[in-house]
This record gives structure tokens, C-alpha cells and sequence, in this order.
């Protein structure tokens, strides 16, 4: 029977360091499978910023182009209003006001001639001609705008068919000295510059380049679809201005299509702004192949750790357990199960660091048996013995906190550390150990025991001798007065914690 017990308290330790090895292995797979995740969803926010980045570059690269173009032909618009104006205009020849009007004016190959309306909307003057077809544009939305806004400024039509090509039409107003509208000077940019200015690009087909007017217009869109050209987004229901504002990005379905993509807008420095999209699948491509394969290589491991540590629990546990028991015997007193003199060191080191840096009170019980030599010589050794271990059972059962350390001290003595603790709260626990001993013992076997006690709040300079000293002090005092008492220690120079 002794054999059987025996051998089961040998192999109860064992299961439960296995057990706590395999859920610390567990947890440690699934924190490496945390940590694998983490940086995964970090690459693919890298990913994510990356393509973000790029089409913020694109689209602003674009809108900066198109807007340099707008300002150049604006400029040559701004001139042509200006000179309007000019008296000479009334007094010379077509070809002389040609070259009044129209020579600083832009011209490139995507540009159209700039022309001239009068208050009716009548063309009067054509850079493409000196002698200018019958037409009236006063219903158009380039002309009526500036006859009903002054302050309209330059004006960017909707998409339109203009002079046999699809175009957006830029307008400005004439005005009189005294602010009266005289008419309109238009010209426009066609379709044919933002093709070329796409067709430089380097983008996949699934990515999309829209220009924008400023009330949510499609200028202009890549991939082309006539369909779509001029639909203004106000019209959907189903797309917020909010999700996409100046400067910023959205994921998801767009206006236009279904098909997800990271959307990017450009600022609102230009008359036009554009939005950059670029499908989820092809912003995420690269990313899904590494996650694939950093997920197998985590699960790999995973599995290689988990069956390693099922076939090393055993004798993990092992050691575990003689590291436990060496340092059982090295901090713990053989005969008390206190702790003994070298880890009370230790301890009151610590804790008296501690209540230098928080200005806390630390006290201290030194505790000693009544007439133990004379009890150990009349009755032995062996019940010396016995004495001490009740004493330490009091001891034991009245110190509670975490943080308090009882240790035997040396012979028949014994030592309390309790941190963050006053004199007076300190004495009630002195007198509680004391009357725990002195109820336990008998009275064939009487013991009691004295006790000193000490308590200050550590200052620079000193160090916790001070602190053993006066409670040793204390302790002789209580012997002096008669054994089977407390008393306080009296720290005249030091600060005690009443």
C-alpha cells in the first residue's frame, strides 16, 4: 500500500507539468498563428497602401495634366474676352482682328478654334475662318450660363457632339466695362487628348480612369463607354458624394460597374477631378499567393511543435519538477516549511527597496519561543521540536497577504515581514500569532512567545538592518518584561508608522 501511494504522488506532478506543456504549447501556436495573421493583414494593408498610393500618384498626375491644358486654353480664352473690347476691333480689316484676337491663342492638334457669340447667341468670329458660318448657340448650356451668372467664370460643358467631334466645351463671358453681357467666347478640347492621355498609361484592362465636373459629371472615362459619358452620379441613389470625397479612397462597388475595386480621388485644385479604381482582386493578387504560402509553412510548424512537445512532455516534466523541489529545499526551512533565512534576505531587500521608492510603511515581527532551551533539555529534542512546528503553524495561519514573508529566522526564532503595514496594525498581528500559541499548547506542554515589533517608512540612507535592529531591540524587551508579550519598538530618530 505505501508503495502504491508513493507511486502515485510521483506521477501526479508529471501530468499536470504535461498538461500545462501542451497548453502552453497550444497557446504558443496560437500565438504564432496570431502573430502569422497579424502580419499578413499587415502586408495586405501594405498592399492595400501601396495600390492606394499609386493610383493617388495616377490620378494625380492626370488631373494635373488635364488641368495645365484647361489653364493654358482658359488663358487664351481670358485673352481673346479681353480684347473684345478693344475700339480698334470696329475699324479693321477681318485678317488684322484675326491676329488681334487670336495670336497668342493655344493651339494644338486636340484643341478646337475658339469662337465668338455676340448677346444673341449668334457666331460672329471663328479662329478657324474669316468668314464664319450662320449659327446661334443660345440654347446651349455654355452660352445660357454665362447670360444668367456673371460670375459664372469658366464654364466646362457636359459631354457633346461640337463641330463633328466629341468634345467638352470651355466658355467665359464678355462683359462690358460696366459688367453688361455682350456674349460668350468658346472653344474645346476633344475626346481624341484623353484617349492619348490614357493610352500613355501603363494600366491593367480591368483599371478605370473617370474625369469628373465638379457636380459629379463623367467627363470622360476609361474604359470608353459612350453609355456612360455625361451621366451625372447625383442620379444615383445607390452612390453616396460621401464615400468618395477629395483626396480620399473607398473599397467596393463603384457607381458605374459591380465589379469591387479601390477607388482613389484626386484634390480639388483643377476644374476636373479624377477618380483612379483598380479591381480588390488585382490590388490583393500578390498578397493571397504569400499568405497561401506562409499559412502552410505556419500550419507546418504548428503540427511539428505540437507532436514535439507531446513526445518531450515527460521529460520536461521531469525536470520541471527536480528544479522544483531544489528550490523548495533551497528557500524553505526543512523543519517549519517557512521560509528560512536566506530567502527572508531576499525578500525584505526587495520589499524595502520598494517601500523607499512608494514612502510605505514596511514593519517587522521578530518572534521568539518562551523558555525553549530550558523545554527542549526537560522534554528533548523531538518535542522542541514539535513546539517549534506549532508555532510555526500559528505564525502561518495569522499571516494571510500575499506579499507578507514569515520565515524561521534562526533556533527558536522567528521573523514577519509585512509590507505597507503600521505599527498598530502590526501589533494586532503580534498578538494574534501570540494568543494562537499560547491557546494551542497545553498545559503539560506550555509554550509561549514573545514578540517585538518594528515599523518605519524608509529613508535615503538607510538600510533594512535598521528596521531587524529595532525589532530584535523590541524582542528583548518583551523577554525582559516578563515573556509572552508584545511590544512596539520605540524609533525616536525614524519615522514610525503609527
Amino acid at each position: 500500500m505505501p508503495f502504491g501511494w508513493r507511486e502515485i504522488t510521483a506521477r501526479r506532478p508529471w501530468r499536470i507539468s504535461a498538461k500545462l506543456l501542451i497548453i502552453s504549447s497550444v497557446v504558443t501556436v496560437i500565438g504564432f498563428s496570431a502573430v502569422c495573421i497579424n502580419v499578413m493583414l499587415d502586408m495586405r494593408r501594405g498592399e492595400e497602401a501601396l495600390a492606394r498610393q499609386t493610383l493617388e500618384n495616377l490620378a494625380t498626375s492626370i488631373e494635373s495634366d488635364i488641368g495645365r491644358n484647361i489653364e493654358i486654353y482658359d488663358l487664351s480664352l481670358k485673352a481673346v474676352a479681353g480684347n473684345m473690347l478693344l475700339p480698334e476691333l470696329a475699324t479693321v480689316s477681318k485678317t488684322i482682328r484675326h491676329l488681334i484676337l487670336f495670336d497668342h491663342a493655344t493651339t494644338a492638334r486636340h484643341f478646337g478654334a475658339i469662337q465668338v457669340f455676340d448677346a444673341e447667341g449668334r457666331l460672329i468670329i471663328d479662329a478657324s475662318t474669316l468668314d464664319p458660318l450662320v449659327e446661334n448657340r443660345s440654347q446651349e448650356d455654355y452660352f445660357t450660363v454665362h447670360r444668367d451668372n456673371p460670375g459664372a467664370g469658366l464654364f466646362i460643358s457636359r459631354p457633346m457632339l461640337f463641330r463633328g467631334a466629341y468634345s467638352i466645351v470651355l466658355s467665359r463671358r464678355i462683359s462690358d466695362t460696366d459688367g453688361g453681357f455682350l456674349g460668350v467666347v468658346a472653344g474645346s478640347i476633344r475626346f481624341s487628348y484623353f484617349h492619348e492621355l490614357f493610352e500613355r498609361l501603363n494600366l491593367d484592362p480591368e483599371d478605370t480612369i473617370t474625369v469628373l465636373r465638379r457636380d459629379r459629371t463623367i467627363i470622360m472615362r476609361r474604359p470608353f463607354d459612350l453609355d456612360i459619358i455625361g451621366t451625372n452620379l447625383n442620379d444615383r441613389r445607390s452612390w453616396k458624394a460621401d464615400n468618395l470625397p477629395a483626396g480620399a479612397s473607398y473599397s467596393g462597388q463603384g457607381p458605374v460597374d459591380p465589379t469591387p475595386r479601390l477607388y482613389v480621388r484626386s484634390g480639388d485644385s483643377g476644374p476636373l477631378f479624377v477618380v483612379a479604381g483598380k479591381p480588390l482582386a488585382a490590388v490583393f493578387a500578390l498578397w493571397q499567393r504569400e499568405a497561401f504560402r506562409i499559412g502552410a509553412v505556419v500550419l507546418a510548424l504548428a503540427l511539428f511543435v505540437l507532436g514535439s512537445t507531446l513526445v518531450l512532455a515527460r521529460e520536461i516534466g521531469r525536470r520541471a519538477e527536480a528544479e522544483r523541489k531544489l528550490e523548495e529545499m533551497a528557500t524553505t526551512d526543512a523543519l517549519t516549511g517557512l521560509r528560512n533565512r536566506r530567502k527572508f534576505d531576499s525578500v525584505i531587500d526587495v520589499e524595502w527597496r520598494r517601500a523607499m521608492r512608494q514612502k510605505a510603511p514596511i514593519a517587522l515581527l521578530m518572534i521568539d519561543a518562551d523558555h525553549f532551551k530550558a523545554y527542549n533539555d526537560t522534554f528533548g529534542h523531538q518535542a522542541g521540536d514539535q513546539v517549534l512546528v506549532g508555532i510555526a503553524i500559528c505564525i502561518s495561519d495569522s499571516v494571510s497577504r500575499a506579499g507578507d514573508c514569515a520565515a524561521r529566522y534562526g533556533g527558536e526564532e522567528f521573523a514577519v515581514l509585512l509590507p505597507n503595514t503600521s505599527a498598530d496594525d502590526a501589533f494586532k498581528v503580534a498578538e494574534k500569532i501570540r494568543l494562537k500559541v499560547q491557546g494551542w499548547s497545553d498545559d503539560q506542554t506550555a509554550s509561549t512567545v514573545s514578540c517585538g515589533i518594528a515599523s518605519l517608512v524608509p529613508a535615503a540612507g538607510m538600510d533594512w538592518p535598521v528596521l531587524v535592529a529595532a525589532a530584535d531591540k523590541a524582542l528583548y524587551a518583551a523577554k525582559a518584561g516578563g515573556r509572552n508579550q508584545s511590544v512596539v519598538a520605540s524609533i525616536p530618530k525614524l519615522s514610525r508608522v503609527a
